[in-house]
């Protein structure tokens, strides 16, 4: 269903335009599906550039592989600093990838007629003022509710769901100008070297991304508070960094169960793959996800997840039923964690059935699509 054959066309100058490149300490999804489609891209012989901002120890210049980065301004700096790269290198492009994480790069104002595309994971209504406060989320909300679809009226889109295209759509971004190409999922080549992990020996919970306030996991936190009694030796790992980790740690005290909850910092990819794989249930609380990469990743090591229904994404990501669960609220997700920590042969047959979905999607496959997408778009525009 999610593979599809490559067909290269002639090979592209492609710009891509990231709020964070996959070094930077506060990386999440997005960055992924940047990075990993830019590879695949670069390995197809296209020429492959990606402008991101610095950090703290960040190079001006690097290599990903194949694919050439380059830095410049900061959190917010880096809007500026890559509409004036883009107008003094457009010559040197055929087209460009403008990630949207809320806000744009307002590309179309510097391509002087390059080809632009934007791609959007998910739409942050909710999120401005938990990241921003009241005051400044209004005006980023209209940032990307009306002047981004505005300045990009003209530009084709692409998400990683069904549910953000239907969000767009909401914004006035007609469907027929969004495709949809989901993510991809890392299977790395010997993926046996996992089979030794076992399960921990003691019921275990896991969330894994970026420690920010719209990530929600005060509620995974809340779940271990909720079912301590039914469980008295629950563990919660949380795994990932950001700058929300400080007000998580307090949540736990004050909810009596700070020895209960882990936190593990940023870790490297192999050490991210034996927690997933010795976790019993991953949980996903976030309000808002544009795909849910987290969940394949553990359905890759057959540990299933739960996550909150009218988050997006998740539900295309997670098979109701089947793969995991959908939670319609806070006690619902309690419930559920419950049912699923109770219950092993259910357990087992979620984990199974994330693991059959989960190698059903491949960066390779996200790469070509995405390579026939701005092939055809280049082509037009010719």
């Amino acid at each position: 269903m999610h593979e599809s054959g490559c067909q290269p066309g002639r090979p592209l100058r492609i710009l891509y335009l990231s709020w964070r490149d996959r070094e930077h300490p506060e990386a999440g999804g997005s960055e992924t599906f940047v990075e990993r489609t830019a590879e695949v891209l670069a390995d197809h012989g296209h020429d492959v550039t990606l402008f991101t901002a610095r950090f703290a120890g960040a190079t001006k210049h690097t290599m990903h592989e194949r694919v050439k980065v380059v830095r410049g301004g900061s959190r917010f700096g880096v809007y500026p600093h890559a509409l004036s790269y883009l107008r003094k290198n457009r010559d040197r492009f055929d087209v460009v990838l403008d990630v949207q994480n809320g806000v744009p790069f307002w590309s179309p104002l510097a391509a002087a007629g390059l080809p632009v595309v934007n791609i959007v994971h998910h739409v942050h209504k909710d999120q401005w003022p938990m990241v921003l406060g009241k005051a400044l989320g209004a005006v980023g909300w209209v940032l990307e509710s009306r002047a981004a679809p505005f300045v990009y009226r003209h530009s084709p889109y692409v998400t990683v769901s069904q549910a953000t295209r239907s969000d767009l759509a909401g914004l006035g971004v007609d469907p027929s100008r969004v495709q949809v190409i989901y993510s991809g999922n890392d299977q790395p080549a010997d993926f046996s070297r996992y089979a030794d992990v076992q399960r921990s020996e003691q019921p275990s919970l896991m969330v894994l991304g970026r420690l920010v306030p719209h990530k929600h996991n005060e509620s995974a936190i809340d779940v271990v508070a909720a079912l301590r009694e039914r469980y008295p030796t629950l563990q919660l790992h949380i795994v990932g960094s950001g700058y929300w980790e400080e007000n998580l740690r307090a949540h736990a005290a004050a909810a009596g169960v700070g020895e209960r909850v882990n936190f593990h910092g940023f870790v490297d990819e192999d050490t991210k793959h034996r927690l997933l794989a010795q976790s019993w249930v991953v949980l996903m609380p976030s309000q808002k996800e544009g795909w849910g990469l987290t969940i394949v990743e553990a359905g890759l090591h057959a540990t299933p997840a739960i996550a909150f229904e009218y988050a997006g994404g998740v539900t295309e990501s997670i098979v109701s039923g089947e793969t995991g669960l959908l939670a319609a609220d806070q006690a619902d997700l309690v419930a559920q964690v419950d049912s699923l920590l109770a219950d092993a042969h259910l357990r087992g047959k979620y984990g199974e059935n994330a693991r059959r979905h989960a190698r059903s999607f491949s960066w390779e496959r996200a790469g070509c699509e995405l390579e026939a997408h701005i092939s055809s778009i280049v082509a037009a525009r010719a």
